[in-house]
């Protein structure tokens, strides 16, 4: 069974960001994840942790200045090395956190660039941080996210990650999925699902359109997570999405899931 964990990034933002971890717990989540941890001291996080009784369920390898919209740096030619740094402080900070995942967000094209190269570029940054990671128990993921939010972003689509997987040729490199990147995209979410379960190691999920709580959208999501228990998947699902009218009060839409008992 699939176990649900708070995005503490996008949720509970009515707090501070290290009383989230207490307000995750609150609402019943046994794991949380983040986007990047490293504006705290990894000992203030896994100090957080432990009071709450939580997991870290994933966070992001660095990813450039996000504040300044860069989204992602491991297909840039000319930022090699600072991602290969980026690789080091991840692990320091998933060591800390017991967090035994971490996730690459690949990068948008630059501008004149040429995608043959930004793909090898990213195929030869994922083989070095497989290996680093893998040295410390560590598994690494690819996520690809929908060219509507993020104009110009190298990995789209399932297949697209999937084809830099295959060339990066290592056991260490797994695939996230999300699935409201999945919609934004139109994929047929069942299918690959049922196609390519065996290298996904995590899921998030938001409604489409609006990335707000499931329910507010399209997506079928009883029946994603009656496929997704159904295929075996035993590992996280990240709530990654903004709540359209306060965390705690949107909260309500996963009690006949649990009761179900298709996700934990």
């Amino acid at each position: 069974m699939p176990r649900l964990d708070a995005n503490i990034t996008m949720m509970f933002t009515e707090f501070d960001f290290l009383d989230r971890f207490a307000e995750a717990a609150k609402a019943g989540f046994t794991g949380v994840e983040c986007q990047f941890p490293y504006a705290y001291p990894a000992e203030a996080l896994a100090g957080r942790l432990r009071s709450a009784g939580l997991t870290m369920a994933l966070h992001n390898l660095p990813a450039g200045d996000w504040a300044a919209g860069e989204r992602g740096i491991a297909c840039m030619p000319d930022r090699v090395a600072e991602f290969r740094e980026g690789v080091k402080t991840a692990i320091v900070y998933a060591k800390a956190l017991g967090c035994r995942q971490v996730n690459c967000i690949a990068g948008v094209l630059p501008a004149g660039g040429d995608r043959r190269e930004a793909l090898d570029v990213l195929a030869g940054n994922l083989r070095h941080a497989a290996g680093e990671l893998k040295d410390a128990g560590i598994r690494l993921l690819l996520e690809p996210i929908n060219d509507r939010d993020v104009p110009g972003f190298l990995i789209n689509t399932t297949g697209q990650a999937l084809d830099v997987l295959d060339a990066v040729g290592s056991d260490n490199l797994f695939l996230q999925c999300d699935l409201y990147h999945m919609a934004m995209m139109g994929e047929d979410i069942p299918a690959v699902l049922a196609t390519h379960m065996e290298r996904i190691a995590h899921f998030q999920i938001a409604d489409c359109p609006g990335r707000h709580e499931p329910g507010t959208g399209t997506i079928p999501f009883n029946d994603l997570f009656a496929l997704i228990d159904d295929l075996g998947y035993g590992g996280w699902i990240g709530c990654e999405y903004l709540p359209a009218d306060g965390t705690h009060e949107g909260l309500d839409w996963i009690t006949p899931y649990r009761k179900s008992g298709r996700v934990a």
